[in-house]
């Protein structure tokens, strides 16, 4: 098993990718104000999140993964 600090990086982008997604939406669930647009296209926002997180944790598992020889 490789040492710990190996295993922060996947895990802090993996946290941080899906705190992204989280909030993207919260944001893309609130109503539409005709008024004002959106400049920030929150639906695709999050779903690149969501894969970036998911990438991350299959890092994360590849780690695990590897055989100590």
């Amino acid at each position: 098993m490789p040492p710990p600090s190996e295993f922060a990086p996947p895990l802090i982008v993996a946290a941080a990718m899906a705190g992204v997604a989280v909030l993207a939406s919260w944001r893309a669930s609130r109503p539409a104000d005709p008024l004002k647009p959106r400049m920030i296209p929150w639906r695709a926002l999050m779903i690149l999140a969501a894969g970036g997180a998911i990438v991350a944790l299959a890092m994360l598992a590849a780690l695990f993964n590897v055989d100590g020889r």
